[in-house]
């Protein structure tokens, strides 16, 4: 096994400790079908889904991710001659070129001159008067099975919407990458924001479909109210599939390296550590100013459609690279991978403030902060997770479209 220079002692010994204990993880989960080629998406099943909106009024939540082989699912709706009334995007837009946390707002889409509704920026939620003038509507966006990764909250006020107006809301299911397993800290309610909105683990292990059920069986829209739901599953997907995204979902994650990685790098987000906003290889790498040589370092920069002013731009960053260790082991893993965090609190404890005020929103608890201060160890941790990880586990079964991972 050849292991990468930058890593310092502790790291090496760390990963080879995973390395030899994840081996059975590992076979177990590489003897499916790794990047499932038979599968057919939601929106690829027209026989399906075209007979519920024809002579319909349409609106479509959608972004890059929202295509049908080549051609995008508006362009295909639209060509097909059905009255698509206007477009609904979350975070980074319709064509997926603003940075996260970018305000977007209402424009015209340049190819189709169809509306585009931001519901990103200053209203998250589609008003009435965005949805008078339609019948249904569909929602078909990559997730990528993180509970702070925002389309599950853009989601949830569209169905809010829906069920208010009573709109039938459609989703065309796609597999989750991150969906063959669970794990992390359950969100506690006072924890509540836009980048956690429901009392579920960092990684749910569920696709948007099932996620939409289980926020209407569980009656989490405002008012314990319900929406008009439909949905088309996806073909020839089980959850232990490592399933290869053919688009990327959002600027800032541009391969399978930063999906597997971005459920336990996104936590960094929350200190003073960069996760390598303003390179070509977000969630991929970290570090900081503030670490000591390491071997490996980057140099943050604005880029446009990737990242704006980002942290520590124009200066060196020391740190770690986990290109390689993410295609090796991350994805057998599981679950998340605690030790960056936990060993870069102890090297960095009293240089700076560690935390921002950002990292408990991140978490959904502020357990996990206390945890690390406090030095505790990451077995430590993962027990204080299981109680209402069991609990967790026990609702989501109730809502599996598809074989599980157990």
């Amino acid at each position: 096994m050849k292991l990468s220079r930058c890593l310092p002692a502790l790291f090496l010994l760390n990963f080879c400790t995973f390395a030899c204990t994840s081996q059975n993880i590992i076979s177990e989960v590489t003897g499916t079908d790794i990047y499932p080629k038979d599968i057919r998406v939601g929106a690829e099943q027209t026989e399906v889904y075209y007979p519920w909106i024809k002579g319909k009024k349409i609106a479509i939540v959608a972004n890059q991710t929202s295509m049908i082989q080549k051609t995008h699912l508006v362009d295909s709706l639209v060509n097909a001659g059905f009255d698509v009334k206007k477009v609904l995007c979350p975070e980074h837009g319709f064509r997926g070129d603003a940075e996260a946390g970018e305000v977007i707002g209402n424009t015209t889409d340049k190819k189709t001159k169809l509306p585009v509704i931001s519901l990103y920026g200053k209203n998250k939620k589609p008003t009435a008067e965005d949805l008078k003038d339609v019948d249904v509507v569909l929602f078909d966006i990559q997730d990528v099975g993180a509970r702070f990764y925002t389309y599950i909250s853009t989601m949830h006020y569209v169905m809010e919407a829906c069920a208010e107006n009573n709109k039938l809301f459609i989703v065309l299911d796609r597999p989750n990458p991150n969906g063959y397993y669970v794990d992390g800290p359950v969100l506690e309610k006072e924890f509540t924001s836009f980048v956690g909105m429901h009392p579920v683990p960092i990684v749910h292990g569920m696709t948007i479909a099932e996620y939409a059920c289980m926020i209407n069986g569980e009656k989490w829209l405002n008012n314990d109210i319900q929406c008009p739901l439909k949905y088309v599953t996806v073909v020839n997907y089980k959850h232990a599939d490592f399933y290869q995204l053919p688009d990327k979902p959002s600027p800032n994650l541009p391969g399978m390296e930063s999906i597997y990685l971005y459920p336990t790098l996104c936590l960094f987000e929350g200190t003073c550590i960069s996760v390598g906003r303003g390179t070509e290889r977000p969630f991929e790498i970290i570090g900081s100013p503030l670490l000591d040589s390491t071997g490996f370092s980057f140099t943050p920069r604005s880029i446009p459609g990737m990242s704006k002013n980002p942290p520590y731009e124009g200066k060196l960053c020391h740190g770690y690279d986990f290109k390689n260790y993410s295609a090796n082991y991350i994805k057998g893993y599981g679950k998340l991978y605690l030790f960056p965090l936990l060993e870069l609190y102890r090297q960095l404890n009293g240089k700076t403030e560690f935390f921002n005020s950002f990292f408990n929103s991140l978490a959904g608890t502020a357990s996990l902060k206390q945890q690390i201060i406090s030095g505790a160890t990451e077995e430590d941790i993962r027990k204080s997770w299981q109680p209402e990880l069991e609990k967790f586990k026990k609702i989501r079964k109730k809502y599996l479209l598809y074989t599980d991972f157990e």
